[in-house]
């Protein structure tokens, strides 16, 4: 066997502290174990889920660590940086737990919150609609009041990932405003096998263990009690869903980037093909040292939007996640794209596992909120520049 020669895990005492730090030893132990399972994430879901790494985030009297979102973020960047991400992470604790955890009810927490703890059971995230895209104002998907106090929720929603294997989908859609007339953000938690609620599988260029899906709901009759949180709250709750996502997508994308700078630093030492190696050529060695030092720059604005959100400051989150989610995309894409470069041929075959990561890496960019969308924001919102739509 050869010797694990990639850079250790990047602890900080700035951003990690003695939990977080042996936290992160822990998880890059679990991942280690696992690595890649030949394109299926049950066995590693089932440990981490027992081990209490996926429900890190939730209420310690649900079943979960008590910890926030900078605790999850370290577990899935860990678990990337192993070569094993666990997609459903973003999905299922990240946005649908902690939405739950905040606004549900009794009932809801009770129901939903020790199975997403513990991995035994699992939600996934409908926002996404054919003719809305970036534009949550854009969602057509409706719940109007049923007879007998319950609702019919009718609509489509198009790359929700993980539906074949979630118990439920938490469900954004509208309803009206009875003073106004207006449609309202709401949320509603929508089980599988519910009359009404179907799903299409999405052939996709990407080599990833979670599927994507179209989901139809055709007059979906829910009960009262589906619906999560206050009706009048609107973007509030939607937005303590979307701000942990953006930071989950900025691990997800720093575990890969340095999944792939640490395979092609590993090449670049043992690869000779004069006296040297060919990480001794600067020409080799200075795209990956920048790589690296942009993954840190992008890991510490991640660090800086967990804290936030953890603090409860929505609105400080919610430029930082952005932010941070936009430094780790741009900085995983340079990543993977000079480890295959430093790979030369081998960087695009099946053995290096850096072929498919090309497209892996360009999700970040574009998903859950494109990389221009977040410039519209900064410079919207911080740098108070006029809107152009």
């Amino acid at each position: 066997m050869k010797p694990d020669t990639s850079p250790p895990s990047p602890s900080s005492p700035l951003i990690d502290g003695p939990e977080r730090s042996a936290l992160r030893s822990a998880v890059a132990a679990l991942a280690k174990r696992h690595g890649s399972d030949g394109g299926t994430t049950d066995a590693l879901w089932a440990e981490a889920g027992k081990l209490g790494y996926l429900g890190v985030n939730l209420p310690e009297e649900y079943g979960g660590g008590g910890g926030g979102i900078a605790e999850l973020s370290i577990v899935l960047e860990e678990l990337g940086a192993a070569g094993c991400p666990l997609l459903m992470l973003v999905v299922s604790p990240a946005i649908c737990g902690t939405v739950i955890a905040r606004f549900g009810t009794d009932e809801q927490k009770r129901a939903w919150l020790p199975g997403l703890a513990d991995g035994s059971r699992k939600m996934a995230f409908g926002i996404t609609e054919p003719d809305a895209g970036s534009n949550s104002h854009r969602i057509t998907t409706t719940a109007r009041r049923a007879p007998g106090g319950g609702w019919l929720l009718t609509g489509r929603k198009v790359f929700i990932s993980g539906v074949d294997i979630a118990d439920a989908t938490l469900i954004v859609g509208r309803t009206e405003d009875a003073r106004t007339g207006r449609l309202k953000p709401c949320l509603f938690i929508v089980e599988r096998g519910t009359p009404g609620f179907s799903y299409r599988h999405i052939p996709m260029e990407l080599a990833a263990a979670e599927k994507q899906f179209e989901v139809v709901l055709d007059d979906v009759a829910l009960p009262a009690e589906a619906l999560v949180g206050d009706e009048d709250a609107g973007l509030l709750q939607l937005f303590a869903g979307l701000n942990p996502e953006r930071i989950m997508t900025a691990a997800f994308a720093l575990g890969m980037g340095r999944h792939a700078l640490a395979k092609a630093v590993e090449y670049a030492r043992a690869r000779q093909v004069w006296k040297e190696p060919i990480g001794a050529h600067q020409a080799v060695a200075h795209p990956l040292a920048q790589a690296h030092i942009e993954l840190e720059l992008a890991r510490l604005m991640m660090a800086k939007a967990a804290h936030l959100y953890d603090a409860g400051d929505d609105a400080g989150a919610g430029e930082a996640a952005n932010m941070a989610k936009y430094a780790a995309a741009e900085a995983a894409v340079k990543a993977v794209d000079q480890a295959v470069h430093t790979l030369g041929g081998n960087g695009l075959t099946a053995e290096y596992g850096l072929a498919k990561l090309i497209t892996a890496a360009r999700v970040a960019r574009i998903a859950p909120v494109s990389r221009e969308m977040i410039l519209n924001f900064v410079s919207h919102q911080t740098l108070g520049l006029p809107k152009s739509y």
